[in-house]
């Protein structure tokens, strides 16, 4: 359609031929040209068929050269006649592998092309269809540039052969790596082994009542990953200041208790301490938006903006809702404005491709039982969060209820929802001082 009005379709047959060719003359290039290329941005069918039969061949091992080739085609179901014809004349037209690299980057920068003017034509139609206001028709645009801009395909139904890749691509990065969990540690190794770190496209759900500690967990799992994973984290608080956060991180880094920071109330010792945590605190690249009446939408177009993000935290949910509100809310549509949020962090975590930990206010239930540890049930009254987040988290400290507890520092995270395996107790230790958790087997002073 496009040629026929004119439009030159960005593509370059030779480049992808010579791809072709270069791995039918020493496939030894083929690791290095899957890291670089992907089948659907070939544009010439027979190609994108050849290569996709490659990847999979690679993929299980099998021996790469024209013949296996041409019997894996005929496997796969995409043999043509002219198959073996094509073969022969690429191998030919291709004088050495030794150049397949900028090959593969001319294939790659035409598919880009490509995809962009599919996007411009999709942003045209939205602003002249005249459906809907500006600020989603921006917003839609900010999205499908942003998809193009991390490598991945805008939607759209994807061929089950490129996601097995994907998955088998995942398993060996993990394997290669040495962790014993796929994700980014919360910096807890007892809630790392339940809940196998914090994954991409996750939405991991905090939730307790007042005073519980929420905020200061989610900031030691913040600090954890900037500091020392050197993680690129943003966070967004709807409650606290920047320089309130700021000060109980610093508190935390330094292990300093938080009230002589605020005080200033410091020895020559604790200078020096808080001194060098604020040196490693600026050296990360941790950030921070206070605004109360941030948006779904606001916090997403700034991460879209954030080179190599990381992680995501927003304290605190309910708070999202009645910021944008401007008018005060029934039961009703305060459940149904929660779940909304709630889905729209979801799809915000899966767009972005990184682990977003969401704190919420638990209702007054637990109050009237006898346990009043959380329990999911908990959740209902604020909608569908329980059914959009991957991972819900619940703390409890007896110690806040029960004044005369055996241990009043003892901390419980309830792991209530993993999507990705068990759920149980880790228990914690409340430093109340710096608020912040520990793991119970390591102690504070032997953190320094």
């Amino acid at each position: 359609m496009d040629e026929l009005l004119g439009k030159k379709i960005p593509y370059s047959a030779q480049a992808e031929q010579a791809v072709i060719g270069s791995i039918l003359i020493d496939a030894r290039c083929v690791p290095d040209v899957m890291e670089k290329l992907r089948a659907d941005e070939f544009y010439g069918k027979l190609n994108r068929d050849i290569y996709e039969t490659v990847y999979s061949m690679f993929a299980y091992g099998i021996t790469i050269d024209p013949v296996t080739i041409l019997n894996q085609m005929h496997v796969r179901g995409v043999y043509e006649d002219n198959c073996e014809q094509y073969l022969a004349e690429v191998m030919q037209m291709t004088p050495t592998a030794a150049n397949v690299l900028e090959y593969a980057a001319i294939v790659r920068d035409r598919a880009l092309l490509r995809k962009l003017g599919e996007a411009a034509d999709e942003i045209n139609n939205l602003v002249y269809e005249g459906n809907g206001a500006a600020e989603s028709a921006l917003e839609a645009a900010e999205r499908k540039i942003y998809a193009l801009r991390q490598g991945r395909n805008v939607g759209g139904l994807t061929p089950i052969s490129s996601v097995v890749q994907r998955v088998f691509d995942q398993m060996s990065e993990a394997a290669s790596s040495g962790n014993k969990f796929p994700g980014i540690s919360t910096g807890l190794p007892d809630l790392d082994k339940m809940i196998l770190g914090l994954n991409k496209s996750e939405l991991i759900l905090v939730a307790a009542r007042p005073g519980m500690g929420k905020t200061s967990i989610a900031l030691n799992m913040a600090l954890y990953a900037g500091m020392n994973l050197h993680k690129t984290v943003a966070i967004f608080s709807l409650e606290m200041s920047r320089e309130q956060l700021v000060s109980r991180l610093l508190s935390r880094a330094a292990l300093i208790p938080s009230q002589n920071l605020l005080t200033g109330q410091l020895s020559d010792r604790q200078w020096r301490d808080i001194s060098d945590a604020a040196q490693m605190l600026s050296a990360t690249d941790i950030r921070i938006d206070d605004n109360p009446t941030l948006t779904v939408s606001d916090m997403n177009a700034q991460c879209r903006r954030v080179p190599n993000l990381d992680l995501v935290v927003i304290d605190y949910l309910q708070l999202m809702q009645s910021a944008g509100s401007g008018h005060s809310w029934s039961n009703e549509s305060r459940t149904q404005a929660v779940s909304d949020i709630s889905r729209m962090l979801k799809i915000m975590a899966k767009e972005l491709n990184v682990p977003v930990i969401c704190l919420s206010q638990l209702s007054r239930a637990n109050e009237s039982r006898q346990d009043k540890r959380p329990m999911l049930s908990d959740l209902r009254e604020s909608g569908a969060i329980e059914q959009d987040a991957d991972v819900v988290i619940g703390l409890y400290r007896d110690g806040y209820y029960n004044k005369e507890a055996e241990n009043p520092n003892l901390a419980e995270a309830i792991v209530l929802k993993n999507r990705k395996g068990a759920t149980g107790t880790v228990p914690l230790t409340w430093l109340p001082e710096y608020t912040s958790f520990t793991s119970v087997e390591r102690r504070y002073d032997d953190e320094g």
